[in-house]
């Protein structure tokens, strides 16, 4: 199966991924590969898992519109794609307390 199209403005890419009710144990696959929506072509296997499971994976590749070609069997799953944002925190920067005291 394959996604509809979506634009990534920066080419990094988050996907979050789970798969779940592996119908028999060992039978259970998933394989999430991006695809440009340009040419089509396939860019990076980002996920081939097996069994029941969930994982992040990270794909960096050039802006453009990409769409995902998901290949599973013997399991349920789903994936999001989230798009990157490069960011820095101040070095500066400490964390509040977030301590709770109990009475």
């Amino acid at each position: 199966m394959q996604t509809e199209p979506f634009i990534s403005d920066t080419g990094s890419l988050r996907l979050r991924w789970e798969t779940s009710n592996e119908t028999r144990p060992g039978t259970g696959i998933l394989r999430v590969t991006v695809h440009s929506d340009v040419s089509g072509r396939a860019l990076v296997l980002a996920v081939d898992a097996r069994g029941v499971g969930r994982d992040t994976a990270y794909v960096s590749e050039d802006p453009r519109p990409f769409f995902l070609a998901v290949e599973s069997a013997n399991l349920d799953w789903s994936i999001v794609a989230e798009e990157g944002v490069a960011a820095t925190a101040p070095a500066d920067h400490t964390p509040a307390d977030h301590r709770v005291v109990a009475k």
